[in-house]
Formats: C-alpha cells, structure tokens, sequence
C-alpha cells in the first residue's frame, strides 16, 4: 500500500545535465537494475520506512539517491531525479514547523532533528538548488497542479485492466506463469503534456485567477504563481508529470472512470474568463464533492 499522496514530476532531457550527471544518467537509463517505472514509486516508498523504523529514526538520508523515473521517446531519454534527500529536507522542515517543539521531538529525538537542520543549512549556504523535481500533495490533487494539464493528456489503468493484462501475460508461451506478469503496472491514473504547453496553460490561469479570485479561494493565485515559477526552473523541452499515486487506493474504479478534474478547472477558468459566473461556480463545486470526502479522509478515525 503506498501513501495517500500525489505526485508532480518534472522529467527534463537528459541533454539538458550538466557533465558528469549527463553520462551517468544516460547510463543509468540503460541499466537493467534500476528500479522500473512501475515499481519505482514503491521502492521510494520502502527505502523511506526503513529510514523511519530505525533506531534513531533518518528523517534524511545520509546521501543523495542515485535514482530517478525515466521517460523515452524515439529521440530522447528524459529524467526525472528522485532527490530523496532534499525532499526529505524541505518536507521535515516543513512538518517541524507545523507542530509545537514537544510533539515534534515525539517523532524524531531533538539530536537528529538538528543534525539534519544543521546539514541543510549547510547545502543551502553552499549555493546548491531548493528546486526539487518532484512536488508532493497528501490526500489530495492540489487544484491548481489540474491547470496545467488537457484532459486528452489522460492514461488511466484500471482494476480490471491490470487483471485481464495479468492473466494474458502470465497465460502467454513466453511467459508461462510467472515473473514477467508482475511487470504490469498497478491501477493507475497519470496525465502527460509538454513543458511549454504547461507554462502556456499557467500563465493564462494567472492573469484569470487574480483578476476573479482571492488566496482564500481553492484555486488561489497565490498557489497558480508558485506554479508557474516552479515550472520555470526547468528545461523548456521538459515533460511534466502528475501521478494520482496512492491516491488510487481511495478511489474505486467507477470514482476513477469519472474523474474529470482537469476538465472541470479547465471549463471554470474559461468561464470564469467570460464573466459566466454560474458555470464556474457550477465547476468549482463539482470539484469540491469530488475532493472533500477525500481530504476528510486525514482525520478519519
């Protein structure tokens, strides 16, 4: 079972590396013992509850991964670094800050809590990037990652699906049985588009957001803004990738079938372009009832 939680991936041309990470991330694609992209979210998440069930527990790894998800086309290999230990950096800080001292040293002793402070002040006074490649959202799609995505950018891989792919791979002569069925993804919902296409289609969302919207809304400029200058960070033949992830354990089939969420912002946006409030408002709380149930999830008991 892997967390309940969303992934925002930018996956950037390996040309586009400096020397030596351009070579050993073209070697790295070819390897046949990386972790595979079907697998990959998995063994992200193994690796991080070892860390956790240590004694002390290792909020941050001791050294950068040397993994990442990889995408192909006929030209070019593109990847997407895992940079385990600066999103563990950016998300312990950032869950500290959230609780009272006490609670916080109930997770992690106050020792390792400032060692690991101390080391990221360190990575940060030596000039290295904050810009990890890969956002992460708890229990929910942030309305504002739908934005940059058509909703003709959809591959959704379904329960029923993985089974029937299951039973024909494990049926087949040259894979009698076993081994290679396991290959075959999990139920999946994913969308892919091209890096300009994404900037495009957050800039456009801002200019409308602020001239309709305030930070208190669900689709807050504030949010569209931080967007757009994370996605101005990479390469401009760059692919972004959002990821349901986990999420897909809370939702059935059915629930995944009818998710139009890209569609929806897409259609209150434009309305909200036109001055037709109805429509938009009609958008937002589709939105709404689809997400809420979810996000109450978190304090379930």
């Amino acid at each position: 079972m892997l967390p309940y939680a969303a992934y925002l991936r930018v996956y950037e041309p390996v040309t586009a590396f400096p020397e030596p990470a351009r070579t050993l991330w073209t070697a790295y694609a070819d390897s046949r013992r990386r972790p595979r992209r079907v697998h990959a979210l998995g063994a992200e998440h193994l690796e991080a509850a070892r860390r956790f069930t240590a004694a002390p527990p290792e909020p941050v790894p001791a050294r950068e991964s040397r993994h990442a998800y990889v995408r192909r086309t006929a030209e070019m290999i593109y990847v997407c670094p895992w940079e385990t230990r600066l999103r563990s950096w950016l998300a312990f800080d950032e869950f500290r800050a959230t609780l009272p001292a006490g609670v916080a040293d109930a997770f992690v002793p106050t020792e390792v809590a400032d060692q690991a402070s101390y080391e990221f002040q360190r990575w940060q006074e030596a000039g290295r990037s904050l810009r990890p490649h890969i956002l992460s959202s708890t229990w929910h799609v942030p309305l504002a990652w739908f934005v940059a995505f058509a909703p003709t950018e959809r591959c959704l891989l379904l329960g029923a699906q993985v089974r029937a792919k299951r039973k024909a791979m494990a049926g087949s002569e040259e894979n009698p049985g076993r081994g290679p069925a396991a290959a075959i993804p999990a139920r999946t919902l994913i969308y892919v588009t091209g890096m300009a296409a994404a900037r495009r289609r957050v800039t456009g969302a801002l200019r409308t957001v602020r001239a309709n919207l305030d930070d208190e809304a669900a689709l807050a400029p504030g949010q569209v803004e931080s967007l757009a200058r994370w996605l101005a960070e990479f390469h401009p033949q760059a692919l972004v990738e959002l990821d349901y992830g986990g999420l897909v354990h809370l939702l059935d089939d059915r629930t995944l079938s009818a998710d139009e969420s890209v569609h929806e912002v897409s259609v209150a946006l434009a309305a909200m372009e036109r001055g037709e409030v109805e429509l938009a408002v009609a958008m937002y709380k589709r939105l709404l009832a689809r997400w809420r149930p979810v996000r109450a999830l978190e304090s379930a008991n």
